[in-house]
Parts: structure tokens; sequence; C-alpha cells
């Protein structure tokens, strides 16, 4: 898969996907640090020496790029709260993992949702404005179709 060309894109006001590298125009590519751009910057994957800068608000939460429990979706659905909470106060929002897919793209997608847009509506707003290998994570877009909520009890049944 290759590396975006851009470190972030905005998916609606105010509220950007994004990752750790992008590839420049001339296929090099380059680490994607946040300074002060943001508010509010939602980490899924913490990489050192990527920011934000202090005194920016920011939320990490780890997970894989695979298989969720019940405690990793949950924290999934806390992220996308705390970004449609600040969305509301008209604060800037990054959500970023590796490349700015997969994991960051279920937090944004859920956020879209919980703002009363269909599952399919937000797949094809990350997707159109970040990139076609946004949410190429199958399980992800399972996750979503069937809702957060559900994919959570029905991992925790599993546990």
């Amino acid at each position: 898969m290759p590396a975006p060309d851009s470190p972030w894109s905005e998916i609606v006001p105010g509220l950007w996907m994004g990752g750790h590298e992008f590839a420049r125009h001339s296929g090099e590519l380059e680490f994607a640090v946040v300074h002060d751009e943001f508010d509010l910057v939602l980490t899924l994957l913490r990489l050192p020496g990527h920011g934000p800068d202090g005194g920016v608000e920011h939320h990490v939460w780890p997970i894989p790029d695979g298989p969720l429990d019940g405690t990793q979706i949950a924290g999934v659905m806390r992220l996308a709260q705390a970004a449609d909470d600040a969305l509301e106060e008209g604060r800037r929002v990054l959500v970023r993992c590796y490349h700015g897919y997969n994991r960051s793209g279920l937090v944004i997608a859920h956020a879209l949702i919980r703002a009363g847009h269909s599952a399919d509506e937000a797949i094809g707003m990350i997707r159109a404005r970040r990139g076609p290998w946004a949410l190429h994570n199958k399980l992800f877009v399972e996750y979503l179709r069937a809702g957060l909520d559900t994919a959570r009890l029905l991992e925790e049944l599993a546990e």
C-alpha cells in the first residue's frame, strides 16, 4: 500500500485524518510532525518525535490495525466522542495513525455516524477525501456497518 500524498486530509470542516509519514510528489517519504496546527490530536499509534507541541490537547489510545477487543472498541468510541465534542466547540481536530488510513478512519467514521451519517456515507466521505486506501481494512468496515456498540458487545461475548 502506498504512503499517502499528504500528511493529513480534512474530512469535514475542522476534522482531519492523517498519519505519521507521507510521500512527497517525488515519492520520497517524509515524517508528518504535528506542531500546533490542531487544538486536539487523537493518536492511535504513537511514534516519538511526531508531536504535537506542548499545550495541544493530546489523547493516545494505541490499537492494532486488526481485530479489536471490547476494551479497544470502547476506546475508539470515546475518541470519536471527544472529536465530536471538540468539533461542536469549533476546535480543529486531527485523528492519526501510521498512514492515516484504517485506525484513524475507524474513529472518524464513528464520529460521522454519531453526527447522523450512515456507515456507508461516512466511509465514502473518508475515501473521497483521504484516498482509495482509506478504510481498506475490511474488518473495520464490518465493525462500522454493524455499529461499534454491536461490534463491542460481540467481541466482549467472544472473550
